[in-house]
């Protein structure tokens, strides 16, 4: 089963591929980055047709998405909640099945710990997908996170 984890964002959207069966196999990670001087519709249609080039290329089983559960600053949460839409419709047009997970399930699922450190998560990925190095950015390194979050519910 191929699982596409997805840190959803406006600016930066990271995305990670595993593979389970039944061990988890690293696929491929990174990010899709807009320009903040694009108009917010141009940013959108831009993480929805690189977000489903990807789609195409690896064929997910599954999608595992980061849930927007708790925002500091509503300016910032609406942008996140429409590049969450954008990434669930593209999901949804390819018929893949979509799993939301918050950052705590995340941790507990990586680190066995909910309140785990963001260093804490990026050095499990690491060990638990048997890198040579932390996955960067960090949104992508968050992405692989939720698509190894999802393996573990298998």
């Amino acid at each position: 089963m191929i699982i596409l984890g997805i840190d959803p964002g406006t600016a930066t959207t990271g995305f990670g591929l595993i593979e389970s069966s039944p061990e988890i196999k690293y696929l491929d990670h990174g990010c899709i980055k807009t320009s903040s001087k694009l108009p917010a519709e141009q940013r959108l249609k831009e993480i929805h047709q690189k977000l489903s080039k990807i789609i195409g290329q690896y064929q997910p089983d599954a999608l595992a998405v980061e849930t927007l559960y708790f925002f500091k600053n509503l300016k910032t949460a609406m942008p996140v909640s429409q590049a969450r839409g954008v990434i669930l419709l593209a999901a949804a047009q390819k018929k893949i099945p979509i799993y939301e997970f918050t950052p705590l399930q995340a941790k507990m699922a990586v680190v066995g710990y909910g309140r785990a450190e963001k260093k804490q998560v990026q050095e499990m990925v690491k060990l638990l997908l048997n890198l040579e190095e932390i996955p960067k950015p960090d949104d992508s390194a968050d992405a692989l996170a939720i698509a190894i979050c999802y393996s573990r519910t298998l």
